[in-house]
């Protein structure tokens, strides 16, 4: 109890001292309490242990001894928290990492946007339709997605509910990756259905043979390829709710330091990166390997900032900037911010969000995503990196495993009329299993180049 009232404490005394952006107007502020104070009594979600690891993952990244490929849900919802839902995101991401190593002969760092992103920022705390105005959808952490009074009121025993269902994701993914379905011997298996319907699922299966082919050869000169059969993965979330994260932060009693258990990777999101900010203050306290969002404004001013409030001590695998400029912008804004934190000592990984600075709107009314252009800025990403003789550490992005109509283009040629047969986004349009796989064959010729 001393421990959960310090915390508390601690936590009223961040919100008092600095500004919080994109919190909801909790309406009971006792039922807030009530939540908070049991989720910091409940288990982690992740472990101390855990988080250091990827920390040592993502300072290979900074190092160019490794990529990193994160991707998942714009938000998850409570809906999707089923086996076969997690299941086809783990496949996808699986597959996208076997055709990144395959190309380049480094690790994949494998790390999904899920179990904990169910909330999301938004432009304005107010949405309009008619004459009727309700507050924001801010994602199924915080308030339902219909349009109405009731749905829309923040209810803090969504917190509570965000906890349970990621705990429940991760048991899933766990066993996934330590049960057998994650083993490269499982290839072909992750490609089951798909390849008859599609081009990117041709070309993966020739490599599924090709690597079922080695790992044939290593078994008959008896090498033990028992250390294939599991798969290293992390969850990682934009931690925007500071009630809910907060609550989950635990101290490691070997080390003394504090780790966010809500999740290994945690970022700071484009509207919430004030140096001054109560987010980036929070993220100055925990240990676990963190992210920034950068947007085309951000100034090389704004990363030394950044770089100084969470990284003082310029360690590799602390620090992930993931650049959102848009495909126009990014070979004017990159350079600069790449050039400026290497003469600064920064060692951060630098990674690419091809999808937020690309979004556009469809005749249908449908938010949409060129896939020509979001491979253009990840082309720009690696161009600028490849000038300056860094290293361009991966990529960040929104993908489903389903087959759904939200981005337009790609092998297959979805186009804008096509996208109100399967849109079902909770918020921003994802990439889906077969663009998501031509991405990541592309992404490996752009790396094999390099």
């Amino acid at each position: 109890m001393e421990v959960l009232e310090r915390r508390t404490a601690e936590f009223a005394d961040l919100r008092r001292t600095f500004p919080a952006a994109q919190q909801p107007d909790w309406p009971d502020p006792a039922a807030l309490r009530d939540v908070t104070d049991g989720l910091a009594a409940a288990a982690p979600l992740v472990t101390a242990g855990q988080c250091a690891e990827l920390r040592g993952r993502m300072a290979a990244v900074a190092r160019g001894e490794a990529i990193l490929l994160q991707g998942g849900d714009c938000a998850e919802t409570f809906a999707q928290v089923t086996p076969d839902s997690v299941r086809r995101k783990l496949k996808t991401l699986l597959q996208m990492a076997v055709v990144l190593t395959h190309a380049t002969a480094l690790p994949v760092v494998k790390v999904g946007r899920m179990a904990g992103q169910y909330a999301k920022p938004r432009s304005s705390p107010v949405e309009r339709q008619g004459a009727v105005a309700l507050p924001s959808y801010r994602g199924d952490a915080v308030n339902g997605l219909e349009f109405t009074a009731e749905a829309r009121t923040p209810d803090p025993a969504r917190l509570r509910t965000m906890y349970e269902a990621s705990a429940n994701t991760l048991e899933l993914v766990r066993a996934l990756t330590t049960g057998g379905f994650a083993g490269l011997s499982q290839v072909h298996a992750w490609n089951r259905g798909f390849v008859a319907r599609s081009r990117a699922g041709e070309r993966y299966e020739a490599l599924a043979d090709e690597i079922g082919r080695s790992l044939a050869f290593m078994r008959a000169c008896g090498i033990d390829t028992g250390e294939l059969g599991t798969a290293e993965f992390y969850v990682s979330h934009e931690g925007l709710l500071l009630d809910y994260e907060a609550a989950l932060v635990r101290t490691d009693p070997e080390t003394g330091r504090s780790y966010a258990g809500s999740g290994h990777l945690l970022w700071i999101g484009e509207r919430t990166r004030r140096a001054d900010g109560a987010h980036v203050e929070f993220f100055s306290r925990i240990s676990n390997p963190i992210a920034v969002k950068l947007g085309p404004s951000t100034s090389a001013d704004d990363v030394l900032r950044l770089i100084d409030r969470l990284d003082p001590d310029r360690e590799p695998g602390r620090l992930t900037f993931v650049v959102r400029a848009g495909a126009e912008r990014v070979r004017d804004v990159l350079p600069v911010l790449v050039e400026k934190t290497r003469a600064e000592g920064g060692r951060v990984c630098w990674v690419s969000d091809p999808m937020h600075g690309n979004t556009t709107t469809a005749p249908s009314g449908h938010k949409t995503r060129r896939f020509e252009t979001v491979l253009d800025e990840v082309r720009g990403f690696v161009e600028v990196h490849r000038a300056l003789g860094t290293h361009p550490g991966g990529i960040h992005v929104e993908l489903t495993g389903d087959d759904v109509t939200e981005c337009v283009g790609g092998g297959d040629e979805l186009l804008a009329e096509d996208l109100p047969a399967r849109y079902e986004t909770a918020c921003d349009p994802r990439l889906n299993h077969t663009q998501s796989l031509d991405l990541a064959f592309l992404l490996a010729e752009m790396y094999r180049d390099q």
